[in-house]
């Protein structure tokens, strides 16, 4: 028997929560995407087994933060230009690994071919701004456009995030305005987060995870936050603490 217990995540005065996320964690045994095989999980023919998540978003909004908070549980205040990193995890899900691929893009506009590319071959993209500068928010709609031309699909899965919450006094776009477009206008998921403070970064990632074909079933043990693919050094790094789910 799978026994999960969940331990609430850390929000901040202002911040705007993944919707629904505890109910997501928690994908009842009923649903038909789960099945047992042998006593044991598996999954069905129209669930992925590896997808790609990719980041965009201005160079300094703080992709590169996210993804090193939400693997390694680690912030680097000093910014490093990225051209492009693809980051694993791998989970078991009964005898089936699944592998989860992070591609960090460049915040330059100098490589619109490799751009292209991850946009071309993503399964669900983060969108990126910092609620301290409204031309990140822009370059959030400019990507955006790129996305809905370069995917077939119409309604490609997309999380949008405002990071950098932490800059309580330096804010200058607003909850309420980014919420509207995002979620009105457009019709995706909007989260507001802290890379620094380490707020609903998690949250952000489930939400992408949502929104591909994977396992139902794995969603819980995503908050294991268990490295099985280490990426720099062949160290593997420490766990979240903070948000984390316990499983027995």
């Amino acid at each position: 028997m799978l026994v999960v217990g969940f331990l609430r995540p850390r929000t901040e005065a202002g911040a705007l929560p993944a919707p629904s996320l505890q109910r997501r964690l928690f994908q009842d045994h009923s649903d038909p995407s789960f099945r047992r095989k042998n006593g044991s999980m598996s999954i069905t023919e129209k669930e992925k087994t590896d997808v790609r998540l990719v980041f965009l978003g201005a160079g300094g909004v703080g992709k590169t933060a996210l993804i090193h908070r939400f693997l390694q549980d680690t912030f680097d205040p000093k910014h490093r230009r990225t051209v492009e990193e693809i980051h694993r995890k791998e989970y078991e899900v009964g005898e089936v690994k699944v592998t989860i691929n992070i591609i960090d893009t460049s915040g330059s506009y100098s490589f619109p071919a490799m751009r292209k590319l991850s946009i071309q071959n993503g399964d669900a993209f983060a969108l990126v701004y910092a609620v301290d500068d409204p031309d990140s928010l822009e370059a959030v709609k400019r990507l955006r456009d790129e996305i809905l031309e370069f995917k077939e699909d119409k309604h490609p899965p997309i999380v949008v995030i405002g990071n950098k919450i932490d800059r309580h006094s330096e804010r200058e776009v607003s909850s309420r305005d980014a919420l509207a477009m995002v979620e009105l206008d457009w019709d995706h998921i909007f989260v507001e987060s802290s890379a620094k403070d380490n707020v609903n970064v998690l949250e952000a990632f489930m939400e992408l995870l949502q929104q591909t074909d994977l396992p139902s079933q794995l969603r819980p043990a995503l908050c294991r936050r268990r490295e099985t693919i280490p990426t720099q050094g062949g160290k593997r790094p420490p766990m979240n603490k903070t948000n984390s789910c316990l499983i027995s």
